[in-house]
């Protein structure tokens, strides 16, 4: 049996897959945006965009785990010429200009010094708040959808937990048994009140869609679900296409 640190370095190379390289930023496909920064409760700065809109609301968006916030621009200028809102956007701990390192108590503090840098610095603009969330950043919106519920809550290629996940992966190892990072969605979200949107690709090759199934149905109401055909796992916003967007602009005419 591999020894704890081996466990722990494996466990933190399959979840977090970081990058710190801005390779663009809003304004390389037009987009008004503010750089800013705010602290976590254990005193790292974090690092993230904040994109005005001209319509109601505004998104607080969670990545998944790859990379930083400057692979979504693309997904960020679509969503801005569709629904208008404004995004915060920002990078976890580890990941972009962000500082610290990434775990899954780690997330769970970026989220809450994201909602409350967009309460004390954008208070009088946010309008209805969604959390938009992305595989990994999923089980993070859920959590804090618990804590602080939004107007709505969008779901991405969301994934049960990451025990799941892992006992996929490496059906032969009993990795489970060694898991300090959870991440259980599945659990968590009979706890959210927030209307729900779950958007899963039909053929996603990272997350199987029963994972989004799952999870939707343990959700209360209300809640809706949106299979996207012919759509892996990270090019939904394009790949999904009218579906995807249709069920998001229904989503939040009944918010």
């Amino acid at each position: 049996m591999l020894p704890n640190w081996i466990w722990k370095r494996v466990e933190r190379r399959y979840i977090f897959f970081p990058t710190s390289e801005i390779e663009m930023t809003p304004a390389d496909v037009g987009l008004e945006y503010e750089d800013v920064s705010f602290p976590t409760a254990n005193g790292n700065l974090l690092h993230g965009w904040f994109v005005p809109g001209s319509g109601n609301g505004t998104w607080l968006w969670f990545h998944g785990n790859g990379g930083n916030v400057s692979h979504r621009v693309t997904e960020m200028a679509l969503l801005h010429q569709r629904l208008g809102v404004n995004l915060l956007i920002f990078d976890y701990q580890g990941y972009g200009r962000s500082q610290g390192t990434p775990s899954e108590a780690e997330t769970y503090q970026d989220a809450r010094a994201a909602l409350a840098y967009l309460r004390q610095y954008h208070g009088s603009k946010p309008g209805p708040v969604v959390y938009y969330s992305h595989s990994l950043g999923t089980a993070i919106a859920v959590e804090l959808a618990m804590e602080h519920p939004p107007s709505g809550l969008v779901l991405v290629s969301p994934f049960t937990s990451v025990s799941d996940m892992a006992s996929r992966a490496f059906p032969w190892l009993p990795v489970s048994r060694f898991l300090r990072n959870h991440y259980n969605t599945l659990d968590r979200i009979p706890n959210v009140s927030s209307p729900l949107l779950v958007l899963h690709g039909a053929e996603d090759e990272l997350v199987p869609l029963s994972h989004g199934e799952r999870i939707f149905q343990a959700a209360e109401e209300p809640k809706s679900f949106q299979a996207l055909p012919q759509t892996g796992h990270n090019d939904t916003f394009q790949a999904g296409g009218e579906a995807y967007w249709n069920a998001i602009e229904v989503f939040l005419e009944g918010l």
